[in-house]
């Protein structure tokens, strides 16, 4: 999968994974807290959070396997830094890529605008609540309580993850500090059109 891929680009991937692990568990905090106040919806609303860097990497990088791959580092850095969910967690993070990954492989990987990053954020919300219904009791919920964590986590994958990740890269992009990669390929190829 990463056959193609140049050294500078497996890099920037695993720095951004390793970034976004440590931010990922921070946020975890932050949803333990708030879930003490309302319940486990909590986490729906910051959900988003822990799906950016796939819409990150992509967005950058523009290559089959970065939305998922840099989700599962991501996952397993979280890991590693001592989340207690442990090695399941790792599962988690590449089921969440694998939702990140099949909106830009629906586009055939050409298509990055904010749409298409929202539906990342959209796939992975979608993908990342089936794995934790399974798993995680949400059967002991009302239907109506499950319909609005999921409506919820859509939401927050469409502007956390799919909008903030776009400013996220676009700051990037504005101080040069993306040249050489895909998406600045990309832009200057869309200023000629």
């Amino acid at each position: 999968m990463l056959k193609s891929w140049k050294l500078k680009e497996v890099v920037l991937m695993s720095l951004f994974s390793v970034v976004f692990g440590i931010v990922y568990l921070l946020f975890l905090h932050v949803g333990n807290i708030w879930a003490g106040f309302i319940g486990p919806i909590a986490y729906e609303w910051i959900f988003g959070i822990w799906f950016i860097v796939s819409i990150i990497c992509m967005y950058i990088i523009r290559k089959p396997g970065a939305a998922v791959v840099s989700e599962t580092i991501a996952a397993a850095i979280e890991v590693l830094l001592g989340n207690a969910v442990g090695p399941r967690l790792i599962l988690a993070g590449l089921i969440q890529g694998l939702g990140a990954e099949a909106a830009f492989a629906a586009t055939g990987y050409k298509r990055f605008n904010v749409w298409v990053l929202m539906l990342a954020g959209i796939g992975a919300a979608v993908f990342s609540f089936v794995y934790g219904y399974l798993l995680g009791g949400f059967a002991v919920f009302s239907t109506g309580y499950v319909v609005l964590m999921l409506a919820i986590r859509i939401v927050s994958g469409a502007m956390i993850a799919g909008v903030g990740g776009k400013m996220v890269v676009d700051g990037l992009l504005a101080t040069g500090s993306l040249r050489g990669y895909a998406i600045t390929r990309s832009v200057k190829g869309d200023a000629r059109a």
